[in-house]
């Protein structure tokens, strides 16, 4: 479900999300999902890799980790 959002606060938000997608941090762990995905023969199962507060990677629903398991995700 989209946002109601006005152009200029789509725009603004684009620009957010982009450069919160372009963080370093952000790079290496996009980067750490892929290659396990890869390894592991996963991609396209409709699950996501999940980081853990350990450092562990699992695997997760979309539904689950893009709501960072019902806590929100301006705590993520």
């Amino acid at each position: 479900m989209t946002q109601k959002l006005s152009p200029t606060a789509r725009r603004a938000k684009k620009a957010r999300d982009l450069a919160a997608a372009n963080t370093r941090p952000r790079e290496i762990k996009r980067n750490e999902n892929q290659k396990k995905d890869r390894k592991d023969g996963t991609v396209g199962d409709g699950k996501d890799q999940h980081h853990t507060k350990n450092g562990r990677i699992i695997k997760a629903t979309v539904r689950a980790n893009r709501g960072f398991y019902g806590k929100g995700t301006k705590n993520e």
